[in-house]
């Protein structure tokens, strides 16, 4: 068969450690044998960071907003050992943060559901998508440690020079304070991007903060999702028969434990952060979890939930067998393929998207899986493979669809 062709480049993001071996396998088996691939190309590795002075990051999401779709492989963020392992010039940002902040997206991650995976709760019948703002909150708080007693307070200075203040606490001892901020406009980014993607996948979608307790932080978060949905969207929901929901981050969580799935769950940074771990591992594995960037302005970035798999990478740098899931970095790539298909009515390039899915979905119902699959399947007697196998049977399977 003739590969297929792509008018547009994507954004290619490559990665570290053993995400980057899969990266490189996927494409070799999965998709050059298949499609004329065209990718603009952007090493994300740590050591190329150092390079560059982390310019990769900062092009590689420039280059994201002129041509509109990118895949993701994960990549480290570095921590004091990383520091020394990598010999770095300084502790580089997250790429993913610095990607969110250009990009001004929002995170929406969904499980990947296979048959034989069932979900630690029970009444979980469909996915459950975690819509994540990307901006602010405790990821760009200012810190500092109270040595002894005194005063710590807020302090706006306006422009011209006029103070505000707000007592935060009289300190009678040591102790810690916190102070963090967001923007009206990321904000209103994030409940646009969270009402067009219900819009667009037909989702019911609900919000939930602590706005009884956080009465102008969070309330500001509630009162401008409800003003938009309000203005732009409540006769949209109506006509696609879908509704908008707003309620206590705590009740939210109860409701979620008693709901069916089904539905996009908004939520603040941290507690995005905490909850689509939660979704993902009670579903199965965060190797079966998709993840998309989308931007109100038309930007969609696809990587892997997970990381960089670093114990896996250890041992096949010793020549030593891994047998890693790669479904979400596959999930990655297919969910890009699918964009870049859509928005340049490329519709081959999508099908091909699709029946790559649907492969890696009926490789591991036949009983074909890694081992962290293998640990938590209902399937009988599965057969364990190892990274690279894995991979090739998920290509066996596709080319028998094709």
């Amino acid at each position: 068969m003739d590969k297929i062709k792509m008018t547009t480049p994507l954004v290619e993001m490559d990665g570290d450690e053993m995400t980057r071996i899969l990266w490189k396998i996927i494409k070799d088996e999965l998709l050059l044998p298949f499609i004329d691939l065209n990718t603009e190309y952007y090493d994300l590795g740590l050591e190329h960071r150092n390079e560059t002075d982390d310019q990769v990051t900062v092009d590689s999401a420039n280059a994201t907003k002129k041509y509109g779709v990118a895949v993701k492989c994960a990549t480290i963020t570095p921590n004091a050992a990383r520091m020394t392992e990598y010999n770095l010039k300084e502790m580089w940002k997250s790429p993913n943060g610095t990607i969110r902040a250009m990009l001004d997206g929002t995170v929406f991650r969904a499980p990947i559901v296979v048959k034989g995976i069932e979900p630690c709760v029970k009444n979980w019948k469909k996915p459950i998508t975690i819509a994540r703002h990307a901006y602010g909150d405790v990821y760009k708080a200012s810190e500092m440690k109270i040595p002894g007693p005194g005063k710590c307070e807020l302090v706006y200075t306006a422009e011209d020079g006029t103070e505000t203040r707000e007592l935060i606490h009289n300190f009678t001892g040591a102790g810690v304070v916190q102070g963090q901020h967001n923007l009206n406009d990321s904000i209103e980014s994030f409940a646009r991007s969270c009402f067009s993607y219900a819009l667009s996948t037909r989702q019911d979608l609900w919000f939930a903060t602590k706005d009884t307790i956080s009465k102008k932080y969070d309330h500001t978060f509630k009162d401008i999702f409800q003003e938009i949905f309000d203005a732009e969207y409540k006769e949209k929901f109506e006509e696609a028969g879908i509704t908008y929901f707003y309620t206590l981050i705590d009740d939210a969580v109860a409701r979620v434990m008693k709901a069916e799935g089904g539905f996009i769950w908004a939520c603040k940074n941290y507690d995005g952060d905490v909850m689509s771990d939660m979704v993902s591992s009670a579903f199965g594995s965060l190797a079966m979890m998709t993840s998309v960037l989308v931007s109100p302005a038309g930007y969609y970035e696809y990587e892997a939930a997970h990381g960089t798999v670093q114990r896996h990478y250890y041992k096949h740098l010793k020549g030593e067998e891994t047998s890693t899931n790669s479904v979400a970095t596959i999930f990655a790539w297919t969910g890009a393929l699918r964009k870049r298909g859509e928005l340049d009515g490329n519709q081959e390039l999508s099908t091909f998207a699709d029946k790559l899915e649907k492969a890696c979905v009926d490789t591991i119902e036949s009983g074909k899986m890694t081992k962290d699959l293998a640990l938590i399947t209902t399937i009988e007697n599965p057969t364990v493979l190892n990274s690279e196998d894995f991979i090739k049977a998920i290509r066996a399977t596709l080319e028998k669809m094709l």
